[in-house]
């Protein structure tokens, strides 16, 4: 397919860092396996398994109305922006098709006057609708939100015009009925943190079409999220306040702050730059856990050890919010986060045949399927769809956005695995067996004979990394930065990058001598699983940081994880870890706070004390 000429208005700020369109994906190891196991397990056979997904739609305005959870307008939606963005990641043919097939059903749906919303045609955008499930504030907006956003990628990847005027078709409609319209705003339609969402949508809009009103009706949204209930996100990222103090510190805030971002790129306005960054922080800091999943029970709370649900959801929403903090500020640290919530919660939240997505994917306990866990969301003809089923997949699909960017003088690599990646300025083949060994070796293929500066992610964890360019070691590299190397690039130029796989550790501030200690070896976290050890969750022995070594070693068992190593306890008890996407697989018990001592203190996040790992004491 030949992607479009895009026309971005920039206004007066470039992302520092961004997806090149062009970049062609070859990616092996388990990350190419899920993604092919995901495709075939469940996004072609998801529509025909759950055909509800699109006839909600088509019976809108059928009596008596369908009884449908208020948030049912975001299924389609959902589920075509993960499905796009694997696509953009394989190129599979079939898949291809199918999402061609899929977004021609999906905007043939859409009303006269812009409407695509599951509800009748009197209650369109508005605050009640009948036989409305949970009370009677329907996610109208946010539902269309999400079908802009699924509609907006498949446009720049396809060109397919009807995705755009789709999208366009859907912003108008908001414009008619909100803009410049005391009687009838937006804000009015309640459920804000989710209804303001679109305001990401209609500033991206903004930025391709150069469409005047969607920018008025974006800064209008802004505005109205200082109107009581809305969540204020802009006055209180500027005034210092921390995201889980705002009004409305649920998950579901994560989609309208992020067009903030948008906002900034569209106007240089420096306080949309400046509440976003501050926001984003202030979550890293209170609320993103251990196994890089976001939020607790479905919300911030400020505390990143509360045991409440883990939402996969909320995940999604904090990795998504993650990508385009790393376009606003160029920082290496934010794409350790992204890595970190990839390898851990992200694959964790999926079942490894690709076939369901969790709802809560704990930092200990069980994984349980989301269609048992929240099945109230199940109804006649979405019998498998609900607020997790449709988004978890993005986990991976977002690597598109932030595997490798591009910036001003050249390229940012931030993915490590197996894979070969086609930029315009080179080719990167990476031969590697990263995340479960440290050593990367890159073969750089330039495709243009000017030079150019290609940046290296240092981890923040990985404090003795040792980089050799065509044989020669490099000096004075750094964690928790990029390390640029600026060349004209020839043919076969090799980079050899080891990490520093020793452990490093997260513990819990209890005024104890054992510490509850989240154990890393590299960006994975180790866990216990009842299905490897024989010892259970409740007995674990203690091991001691000062003296940990770790021999990997295979399961002759099915089910095999990922990565299984096998350690000494203090009492001589042999204990084998898995990493945390594995654990649990087989509905067995999982633990990653495992009983230490002589671990460090925790794991500060701060801008002014930048992330970095902790070792123990000598």
């Amino acid at each position: 397919m030949t992607r479009p000429a895009v026309n971005l208005q920039q206004g007066a700020h470039k992302p520092l860092l961004d997806a090149f369109p062009e970049t062609e994906f070859a990616l092996g190891g388990e990350i190419g396996r899920r993604l092919d196991a995901v495709t075939r397990q469940w996004i072609l056979p998801a529509p025909f398994a759950n055909p509800g997904i699109l006839e909600m739609f088509r019976q809108r305005d059928r009596t008596p109305a369908h009884d449908l959870v208020p948030w049912a307008g975001e299924f389609a939606g959902k589920y075509l922006t993960h499905a796009v963005q694997v696509w953009r990641l394989t190129r599979d043919a079939e898949l291809g098709a199918h999402i061609r097939w899929f977004v021609g059903e999906l905007v043939a749906l859409q009303a006269e006057d812009g409407y695509l919303g599951p509800w009748p045609h009197a209650f369109r955008l508005r605050k009640g609708a009948p036989n409305c499930a949970h009370g009677n504030e329907p996610w109208d907006a946010w539902g269309h939100y999400h079908a802009m956003l699924g509609l907006l990628l498949w446009h720049a990847e396809s060109g397919d015009p009807q995705a755009l005027e789709c999208t366009r078709r859907i912003a108008d409609l908001f414009c008619l009925r909100f803009l410049d319209n005391p009687h009838a705003r937006l804000h009015d339609t309640g459920a804000h943190e989710m209804n303001q969402a679109p305001v990401h949508a209609l500033a991206w809009l903004y930025r391709l079409t150069g469409e005047e009103r969607y920018l008025r009706m974006a800064a209008e949204i802004v505005a109205e999220f200082a109107i009581p209930p809305a969540g204020d996100y802009l006055n209180a990222g500027l005034a210092g306040q921390p995201f889980w103090e705002t009004p409305k510190p649920r998950w579901e805030s994560l989609h309208p702050i992020m067009g903030l971002s948008e906002l900034y790129f569209a106007t240089g306005q420096e306080e949309y730059r400046g509440a976003f960054e501050h926001l984003w922080w202030s979550m890293l800091e209170g609320d993103r856990h251990n196994n890089g999943g976001f939020t607790s029970g479905e919300k911030a709370t400020g505390n990143p050890y509360d045991g409440g649900a883990i939402e996969s959801c909320c995940t999604i929403a904090w990795m998504a919010m993650s990508v385009e903090m790393l376009r606003l500020t160029g920082n290496s640290i934010v794409a350790d986060e992204i890595e970190l919530s990839l390898f851990n919660s992200g694959l964790g939240m999926m079942s490894p045949s690709g076939r369901w997505v969790t709802y809560n994917t704990p930092m200990s306990g069980e994984r349980q399927a989301s269609a048992h866990s929240i099945v109230f969301q199940s109804r006649a003809g979405t019998p498998e769809l609900n607020c997790c089923s449709v988004n978890g997949p993005r986990a991976l699909g977002l690597l598109c956005e932030w595997a490798v960017m591009g910036r001003t003088d050249g390229l940012a690599l931030n993915y490590y695995g197996p894979c070969t990646l086609r930029t315009p300025l080179a080719t990167l083949t990476q031969h590697t067996d990263y995340p479960r060994a440290g050593q990367v070796d890159i073969v750089v293929d330039a495709a243009v004979g000017e030079a150019f500066t290609l940046a290296l992610r240092i981890p923040h964890w990985s404090e003795r990394t040792q980089i050799q360019l065509n044989g020669a070691a490099i000096q004075g590299i750094r964690a928790g930065s990029y390390w640029e190397i600026k060349r004209q690039w020839a043919a076969g130029d090799r980079l050899l990058l080891e990490f520093d796989f020793r452990a490093h550790f997260w513990s819990r501030p209890v005024a104890e001598l054992v510490l509850p200690t989240s154990i890393y070896r590299g960006p994975l976290l180790l866990t216990y699983d009842s299905h490897h050890q024989e010892a259970d969750r409740e007995a674990l022995p203690v091991l001691d940081a000062a003296r940990l070594e770790f021999c990997e070693v295979e399961d002759t068992r099915w089910l095999k994880p990922w990565l299984l190593v096998e350690t000494t306890a203090t009492d001589g008890t042999k204990l084998r870890l898995c990493d945390f996407a594995s654990a649990g697989v087989a509905g067995t018990a999982y633990e990653s706070w495992l009983p230490t001592q002589s671990a460090a203190a925790p794991l500060p996040f701060s801008r002014a004390r930048p992330l970095r790992s902790q070792r123990p004491q000598a």
